[in-house]
């Protein structure tokens, strides 16, 4: 085996190393613990996007409220 094949040899089990470390062998790898913190991150914006137009309704109806009574 000449030095070049086995520099190409070597460089390819480092990547195959990666990838089962990115992708997981039978266990989550990295890849799936990414999509979940997405997934989690995604969930907690959209909650927030909620509990924010509910203030913003409340405050609406409180200014509404106390225009109509200022009257």
């Amino acid at each position: 085996m000449t030095e070049f094949e086995s520099k190409v040899l070597g460089d390819l089990r480092v990547l195959k190393s990666q990838m089962d470390n990115l992708l997981g062998v039978g266990q989550p790898g990295r890849l799936i613990h990414l999509e979940e913190r997405v997934e989690r991150h995604e969930r907690s914006v959209q909650r927030v996007k909620g509990f924010t137009t509910a203030v913003g309704a409340l405050v609406t109806l409180a200014h509404i409220a106390i225009d109509y009574f200022r009257r």
